[in-house]
């Protein structure tokens, strides 16, 4: 996912910073624990439609 569009998208529910997991292919809110899909490289950022962050994912950078 470009750099550009990650920084003009927010999280919906808390209008926070998204971090992007390309391994997993999903963005990550910290701060309400809810990790968005990303399908044919199109974030899907609908609250009703994100996963709860049950367990800290280990991020490599």
């Amino acid at each position: 996912m470009k750099e550009r569009l990650l920084r003009a998208i927010a999280c919906p529910k808390c209008h926070g910073e998204l971090e992007y997991d390309a391994v997993h292919q999903q963005l990550i809110c910290y701060t309400d624990r809810l990790i968005y899909t990303v399908k044919e490289g199109i974030p899907v950022l609908l609250e009703n439609e994100a996963q709860k962050l049950s367990q800290p994912l280990l991020t490599q950078e």
